[in-house]
């Protein structure tokens, strides 16, 4: 997962249904570690966001950067249906990527 090719466009969870922040990063178990341990400041650290419940990679930066841009217009009950679809315990799959 540590490819610099690779992009990954990622929603973060406060908790189960709870409040949502959506990213994107050349580098994803760097990035949701730093959120974890609050050095993200803004937002996420604001509101204890620590928990990676979805995740996508692209090839290019263009089409992570445009499938941010989508997944952020959408209407929140439209992202929690996308978590449900392939996380439906709302599980953090932060350990499944630095495994």
């Amino acid at each position: 997962m540590r490819n610099s090719r690779t992009y990954y466009v990622y929603i973060l969870a406060s908790g189960r249904n709870g409040t949502l922040y959506i990213g994107v990063t050349n580098d994803l178990a760097r990035r949701v570690w730093e959120h974890r341990e609050g050095l993200v400041p803004g937002f996420t650290r604001k509101y204890g966001i620590k928990r990676l419940v979805y995740f996508e990679a692209f090839s290019d930066i263009q089409s992570a950067i445009a499938r941010e841009t989508r997944l952020k217009k959408y209407k929140r009950e439209w992202k929690m249906n996308l978590i449900q679809a392939s996380n439906v315990e709302w599980r953090d799959l932060y350990r499944a990527i630095v495994a």
